[in-house]
């Protein structure tokens, strides 16, 4: 029984609210703790962004869907996974415009970003595989999120032997902002940690918070599951990449803004293994439908052109973003009007 479910709209709307203000505020704090994390570790910044910091971030989202999936909500678990990718991969082109220096593209050239933007591709492909496939299904888990679980871990080395043993590097301009580890206090690193841990558990409690009030939602108002994950939680749970990216293009970290949003997209595929196992009715693939399966091809065509973007590294353009970053807002909204004009 979902507790919010008993209180009056406004009261839900005001816990929905009060949790996406706290994943906002406390995802802001992670920026310099993941920038000086990653070069402590030696991992660089888009592995630390896509292991730990995206991870991190991505909490939220994970709470949200696996105890929507687990009250019997599959729609609302998969279009918060999935409507989170794209509406990330539009907040890219936001930490962009706060970077004035040049096209954010092209200033964070990395090998590791460019994997898992091909990593993530694959992985909503299997998403999609799934959907039209038989529907199969082991105690509950149907094999494909295994091949998502395995496919991100993969991935996850590949990126992590890459950045130590590069087969390539990509051309140095002169607005080329390249991963150069910083040398921080040692001393203070398990503090680091430990604040680290603490803003990523408290983004996690508001994740809690934005789940069940978006279930109430959707039983107060009968709006979509589909509707209410891809344009409420989904943005609401995301407001930590949008943040983070943000707080790091000003940090001078760009490559750990791009790296923290691609690398957090490729782990929130994992949202939809997460939520298969929460959802005990069968494959959770299989009862989603055409608005989800939308959402899926939409994330995909918006991660290519980002890919496609990182490949082309123009300097500048409309609006001093890129020609990707204006194909990528244009994608993602005329994906929300479809959402919410083009589906009965």
């Amino acid at each position: 029984m979902n507790w919010a479910t008993n209180l009056p709209l406004p009261a839900v709307i005001t816990i929905f609210v009060v949790g996406a203000l706290v994943i906002l505020v406390a995802g802001v704090r992670l920026v310099r703790l993941a920038d000086e994390l990653a070069d402590i570790t030696g991992l660089g910044e888009a592995v630390f962004g896509a292991a730990l910091l995206g991870g991190s971030t991505s909490l939220p989202g994970i709470i949200t869907s696996v105890t929507t999936a687990a009250a019997g909500f599959p729609q609302l678990a998969m279009s918060n996974a999935i409507g989170g990718i794209a509406a990330q991969t539009a907040f890219i082109v936001v930490a962009d415009l706060a970077y004035r220096k040049a096209n954010l593209e092209h200033a964070a050239a990395s090998l590791e970003n460019i994997v898992n933007g091909t990593v993530l591709c694959s992985l909503l492909a299997v998403v999609l595989l799934a959907e039209a496939g038989p529907d199969w299904s082991f105690f509950g888990v149907h094999p494909a999120s295994l091949m998502i679980l395995g496919g991100y871990a993969f991935g996850l080395r590949i990126a992590r032997r890459l950045h130590a043993n590069p087969s390539w590097h990509p051309h140095q301009t002169r607005k080329t902002n390249e991963d150069e580890p910083d040398t921080p206090d040692d001393n203070k690193t398990t503090r680091r940690w430990v604040l680290f841990a603490t803003f990523a558990l408290t983004i996690g409690g508001a994740g809690y918070l934005v789940s069940v009030s978006s279930v109430a939602i959707v039983e107060s108002t009968g709006l979509s599951q589909s509707l209410v994950g891809a344009l409420f939680t989904a943005v609401a749970t995301s407001l930590p990449e949008l943040a983070t990216a943000v707080a790091a293009v000003r940090h001078g970290a760009p490559t750990l803004a791009v790296g923290g949003i691609i690398g957090g997209n490729a782990f929130d595929v994992l949202f939809v293994f997460f939520a298969d196992i929460a959802y005990r009715d069968g494959s959770i693939y299989h009862a989603v439908g055409a608005e989800e399966r939308f959402l899926v091809s939409l994330a995909i065509i918006m991660t290519s052109v980002l890919l496609l973007g990182m490949v082309r590294r123009e300097e500048s353009g409309p609006a001093n973003i890129g020609f990707e970053g204006v194909l990528v807002l244009a994608l993602y909204f005329g994906g929300v009007i479809t959402l919410m004009t083009g589906f009965g």
